[in-house]
């Protein structure tokens, strides 16, 4: 079974071709976009004939948008914008930044760019600068320099000590550019443990009980006869003893 088919576009389909124009797709874009979507059917030299008409004007139109392109690209050259969003004390955005922030930003600032038409080379997830990629066609293209801002203020010093890893990890810098000596911040985790050591420590500990002969109850004397015989019952065993030994 084919998996491809030749058809003709009815109307101009993006990264595809224009009205007129006689293509080569997969047979499930073809049956599931194409002519579902009346964009193209099957090519005869009827057909094509009967929109010549209609594919000069299409050429006509590419014709004004390459100019307007160019014009746009060259325009371009050496901007700079700046999008601000929320992050934490060490700069990290709480989201990254998207094609879509990327082409709002530059609608703005009179720019029609199209989303897919923003080259993002890496994850944009810090305040920092970046060269972004716009490219409207093959040989259109140009860089944008984008500057990430946080929405609020942050201390200086901490914007002066931000460098990251390659793995996006928070390097630490002194002042000679090293790194710094000083330790490293603790993590929320291991303050909160801290916390939490220093709270126990601070609570009062209980008596420790002595556990010796348990007090005498009323009741456990014994009297006073009873007691003496047996004073003289253990005085008599030991002189019989002391006898026996003599003997």
């Amino acid at each position: 079974m084919a998996k491809s088919i030749k058809l003709l576009l009815t109307e101009n389909v993006d990264n595809l071709g224009i009205v007129g124009d006689v293509v080569n797709v997969r047979l499930g874009y073809a049956r599931n976009y194409l002519l579902p979507r009346e964009l193209a059917t099957t090519p005869s030299e009827e057909l094509v004939a009967s929109l010549a008409s209609k594919r000069a004007e299409a050429q006509k139109q590419l014709a004004e948008l390459r100019k307007h392109r160019e014009a746009m690209i060259a325009k371009m050259a050496g901007l700079e914008i700046t999008i601000e969003k929320p992050c934490n004390d060490q700069g990290i955005l709480y989201g990254s930044i998207t094609q879509n922030d990327l082409a709002e930003s530059l609608k703005k600032v009179g720019y029609s760019v199209k989303p897919r038409e923003v080259r993002i080379g890496q994850t944009i997830k810090r305040i920092d600068s970046y060269d972004v990629h716009v490219k409207l066609e093959s040989d259109l293209e140009t860089v944008v320099r984008l500057h990430v801002k946080a929405d609020r203020h942050i201390e200086a010093d901490a914007k002066e000590e931000m460098e990251f890893d390659n793995e996006g990890n928070l390097i630490e810098k002194g002042k000679g550019g090293g790194r710094s000596d000083r330790p490293e911040r603790p993590s929320r985790r291991q303050r909160e443990k801290a916390e939490q050591a220093a709270a126990e420590a601070a609570e009062p500990k209980p008596e420790k009980k002595v556990w010796g002969k348990a007090p005498s109850m009323p009741g456990d004397e014994k009297p006073a006869k009873i007691a003496d015989a047996e004073s003289k019952s253990d005085k008599g065993g030991a002189e019989k003893k002391g006898k026996k030994a003599k003997a």
